[in-house]
């Protein structure tokens, strides 16, 4: 990463240039308040004196930048705002009293007893207060870039949302999904119990209802997507039989974590959608949980000719999730295997 980026990165925009003239002003206000130079001493001795006040303006600036973005490093979030600007405040008093210290001692080597130095201890309360001003822009823009980012990525994670639904109730409304559907219910009506029909209605039933109740949300409870996934797969092993095998190897205590709702059930989608199911060659699809992730795999037996995609898969709720949480969507394809590890929210 490179110098101007990283900087973009931690302090919210490039601050070089502004960070550059704001030390050779605030070094000629610092020289003019407590020293005059300009005006005491002849232009030579001026230019020295300034230039003493330039020299510990930039070092301090330089670090406290430094400090700032460390600490934005270490505490990113929102929550850790107080206990970052505490320390920083911390760091500015230490960084200045030091670097005058050691910035004197040098200035006395160079400059010996033909230096006619300003009197820095009476400095150090209005130079403090200087930094802690040109931190609390810093921070200042760092949050107005903040809050308009946050108030962007609100809006395109509703767009991303509502998108996600509509594509789903497309995909789930097409002809052909009717179609199997119907003529799995009329064989199901023919050879079999009235019950088994019945299940099979409400198992449809659950689907649409879950697909309109989550759409105010974008977290649902891992129980109910399990649910909603189970009327899902209910369907598919009507149309698959036991060519189809799902195995849920979860544990009960994760079931009050949330995940995007009908991301686990894209995924099963995905993996039915995009492999072969058939007797010589039955898909098995299986659903783990695992260090805060759920993680969804199957065999990999590709079809010979795909099915156009409907634009709803990997990259949707790789999007989605990145609105959500900083922890990433883990993909691993090993040629036999391939998975997907969603965060629990």
């Amino acid at each position: 990463m490179s110098i101007i980026s990283r900087r973009i990165k931690y302090l919210g925009f490039n601050d070089i240039l502004f960070g550059l003239s704001g030390v050779v002003i605030l070094s000629l206000i610092i020289d003019y308040l407590f020293n005059n130079s300009f005006v005491r001493l002849p232009l030579s001795k001026a230019m020295v004196n300034w230039g003493v006040s330039l020299f510990f303006s930039f070092i301090n600036w330089i670090i406290l930048t430094e400090i700032l973005i460390a600490l934005r490093k270490r505490f990113p979030s929102i929550e850790n705002t107080l206990k970052r600007i505490l320390l920083l405040l911390v760091f500015i008093v230490l960084t200045i009293v030091v670097v005058d210290i050691i910035g004197g001692v040098l200035l006395n080597i160079a400059f010996g007893g033909h230096y006619n130095p300003i009197q820095r201890s009476k400095l150090l309360v209005p130079i403090i207060l200087i930094s802690v001003m040109t931190m609390a822009i810093y921070e200042a823009i760092y949050f107005l870039i903040k809050l308009k980012k946050s108030i962007r990525e609100e809006e395109q994670a509703k767009q991303t949302i509502v998108q996600a639904q509509l594509d789903s109730l497309r995909n789930q409304a097409q002809p052909h999904f009717f179609f199997n559907s119907l003529n799995t219910l009329r064989d199901i009506i023919e050879e079999n119990p009235k019950a088994e029909a019945i299940d099979f209605v409400n198992k449809l039933a659950d689907i649409y209802r879950f697909t309109l109740e989550s759409g105010n949300s974008n977290r649902v409870i891992l129980e109910e997507e399990f649910t909603f996934c189970k009327s899902y797969i209910h369907i598919q092993k009507e149309r698959f039989g036991d060519h189809l095998m799902v195995k849920w190897k979860t544990e009960e205590h994760y079931l009050l974590k949330k995940v995007a709702p009908m991301s686990i059930q894209m995924l099963l989608e995905n993996a039915i959608k995009h492999n072969v199911i058939s007797k010589s060659k039955p898909l098995t699809i299986e659903i783990t949980i695992n260090d805060d992730y759920v993680r969804v795999s199957n065999t990999i037996q590709k079809k010979t000719s795909q099915t156009p995609s409907t634009k709803i898969g990997l990259e949707n709720i790789k999007k989605r999730y990145a609105l959500l949480t900083d922890r990433p969507v883990n993909v691993h394809n090993d040629g036999l295997n391939f998975s997907v590890s969603l965060p629990l929210l």
